[in-house]
């Protein structure tokens, strides 16, 4: 089974992708945008635009992930943003095509609730608000894009998340999907921690 998690920049996808795969035992993350990452580094820096763009970058998402779902014994989570219809047609539809059992859910929020998310990720807490809102401008950029695009029925199903906690959306997820994850152990200290070292893990310069 491959869990799709689609939702703004900011959203949440990665926490949650992590906390899923912390808590069910064989599963594994395998992020799509690391594939464009390296299509961008074999590019001058004038040609880099979205790399979703790049044929090479939805083909070679599926090819990736048709691999790792065929060859591992286990849930496969990706955690990315897709709003383009066609985008998305070529990749989780091109993977269902293929026969995997594709899951797709789209974490949204109020606009002011994911700027908020994106002030603090990262290092957001630690060197101020507001320089960290800067690093994360080309997502702000795309917000309200996201946001509108991301509502539309072809991107359910929908999961709100500005009253939920981390913990609580992958365990939605988790009953959405009818899986069972280990219990959430931990208070809000090390719970913060331990996302604080996923986001450091992931802070994104674009």
């Amino acid at each position: 089974m491959l869990l799709w998690i689609n939702g703004p920049f900011g959203g949440g996808k990665t926490q949650t992708a992590h906390e899923i795969r912390r808590r069910l035992p064989g599963s594994v993350v395998c992020d799509p945008e690391h594939i464009g990452f390296g299509l961008h580094r074999t590019l001058p820096p004038g040609l880099r635009g979205d790399f979703q763009d790049l044929r090479a970058w939805r083909q070679g998402v599926v090819e990736v992930l048709d691999l790792a779902l065929t060859g591992h014994d286990g849930v496969v989570i990706a955690p990315m943003t897709v709003t383009d219809s066609g985008h998305f047609a070529q990749t989780v539809g091109r993977l269902r095509e293929l026969g995997h059992d594709v899951r797709h859910f789209t974490l949204l929020a109020e606009r002011e609730t994911v700027l908020r998310r994106l002030r603090e990720r990262g290092l957001g807490h630690l060197v101020g608000g507001g320089r960290a809102l800067r690093r994360e401008s080309w997502a702000v950029e795309r917000l309200d894009h996201c946001l509108e695009r991301l509502a539309g029925p072809e991107f359910a199903e929908h999961l709100w998340t500005d009253r939920t906690t981390v913990p609580g959306t992958a365990d939605r997820i988790a009953v959405l999907a009818g899986l069972t994850l280990r219990p959430h152990h931990g208070g809000r200290l090390r719970t913060r921690l331990r996302q604080t070292g996923v986001a450091i893990r992931h802070i994104r310069f674009h």
